[in-house]
């Protein structure tokens, strides 16, 4: 018998979760199809989130002209192929499996037949497009990111494959269970649904459950709210200065075995909570993160532990994270951005405007506008005081504003 994850696997773009904004009613790739337009694209996002399904899904719509192309294994022959058969169909449709992974040569072969239209491809990826794939592919190609799946879908497309597979009925302390070992990723779960199954009706419970499965099951609390939480109360006993509290937690979702989710949160903490506070701290996260991967548990505890206890007891600063957010929020209201001409390269060329080189003026600074007209005199960055690395750069430019208004009473 096939695989449960291979028998469910979603035949239509109803069958896809998660991912509205793509196949959805009114999702943009539903849309291309219902006009019979379908244009070079990239999908990517984690594992398990149904890049492939999707991709097979449109494959369906052009069987006598799709093909499939796996960039870690196939040869360049094999592209050539594929290209031959675009004299032949007039919608010729390749995907392109771990795209990333693509050789620069087979990458300079596919780009004429992609910018001319005669070869459509679908490129899948985990990693992200904009810095694993080569430009010249990429500015051919629409790109879409997948959503994340969330705990609440998996369990909802769990609940839905019991019903439809008939297999044994779960409690929902189980399924939230292997929604959470399995990291979201429907496939995972679905495989590990599949193992439960195998326990007779009446030992269908979680200890049994995640002792076949091999993993620990995680009781966070009396109440069985999961590593989400617990992962939630870490980062907030960082960002509170706690390094006692913060291991404690840190400790509890070792038990999890989940690294790469761990180590994510510990990332996104040094830049989001401790910021230009204690600048050298990324650096120092990103290190032990690594070290961690690579080390595997037990020994994993380590790294992570000296990270955990770096972060909490580092200068906090979110004052980046304020400024990119108010940056990307004035995005979605602002119509007109353009880019000042005398900073434009294509500007400068033409000999109309003069561009200001700051090294050549006194202490490397000369004023001049680099904001669009429509967001002059905007400030997005507010240094904080809660360190003296950030001090410094508040009274550098609060140096550099004294020199502005010294020019200007000049």
């Amino acid at each position: 018998m096939k695989p449960l994850a291979y028998r469910i696997r979603p035949k239509t773009f109803d069958d896809i979760i998660g991912q509205d904004h793509l196949v959805g009613k009114k999702g943009v790739i539903t849309k291309m199809l219902e006009n019979k337009t379908l244009f070079s694209m990239i999908l990517y996002g984690p594992a398990g989130c149904g890049k492939t399904s999707i991709a097979s899904i449109i494959e369906s719509y052009y069987p006598l002209s799709s093909f499939s192309f796996n960039a870690s294994i196939d040869s360049k022959q094999k592209l050539k192929e594929i290209a031959d058969a675009t004299k032949f169909y007039e919608s010729t449709i390749c995907i392109i499996d771990e795209i990333h992974r693509m050789k620069k040569d087979v990458q300079d072969f596919l780009l004429p037949y992609v910018e001319s239209g005669a070869l459509t491809i679908i490129g899948l990826t985990t990693e992200n497009p904009y810095r694993s794939i080569n430009p010249a592919v990429r500015s051919r190609c629409h790109i879409y990111r997948m959503n994340e799946i969330n705990k609440h879908d998996v369990v909802l497309l769990l609940k839905k494959t019991i019903k439809d597979e008939g297999l044994k009925e779960m409690g929902d302390d189980i399924l939230e269970y292997i929604a959470t070992v399995s990291s979201c990723e429907i496939r995972s779960a679905l495989n590990m649904l599949e193992i439960a199954n195998m326990l007779d009706q009446e030992d269908l419970n979680l200890n049994n459950v995640s002792n076949l499965i091999g993993k620990k099951a995680l009781q966070i609390d009396e109440e069985g709210e999961y590593y989400y939480d617990c992962a939630s109360a870490m980062i907030k006993s960082i960002r509170g200065s706690d390094p006692d509290a913060a291991l404690h937690y840190l400790a509890r979702l070792l038990q999890t075995e989940d690294l790469l989710f761990i180590t994510r949160r510990l990332l996104c903490s040094a830049y989001e909570d401790i910021g230009l506070g204690n600048p050298n701290v990324g650096p120092r996260v990103y290190a032990a993160c690594e070290a961690a991967l690579s080390l595997g548990l037990p020994e994993a505890r380590l790294p992570l532990a000296y990270a955990v206890v770096d972060l909490a007891t580092s200068p906090k600063s979110n004052s980046t994270y304020l400024a990119i957010n108010e940056a990307l929020a004035d995005l979605e209201t602002l119509t007109s951005m353009k880019i000042p001409p005398h900073i434009l390269n294509k500007e400068l060329k033409s000999g109309k405007y003069e561009y200001k080189y700051p090294h050549d003026y006194y202490h490397d600074y000369c004023h001049q506008q680099y904001m669009p007209d429509t967001l002059l005199g905007k400030k997005y960055y507010n240094p904080k005081d809660t360190s003296s690395y950030e001090k410094s750069i508040k009274d550098y430019l609060d140096f550099l504003n004294k020199l502005e208004d010294k020019k200007r009473e000049n």
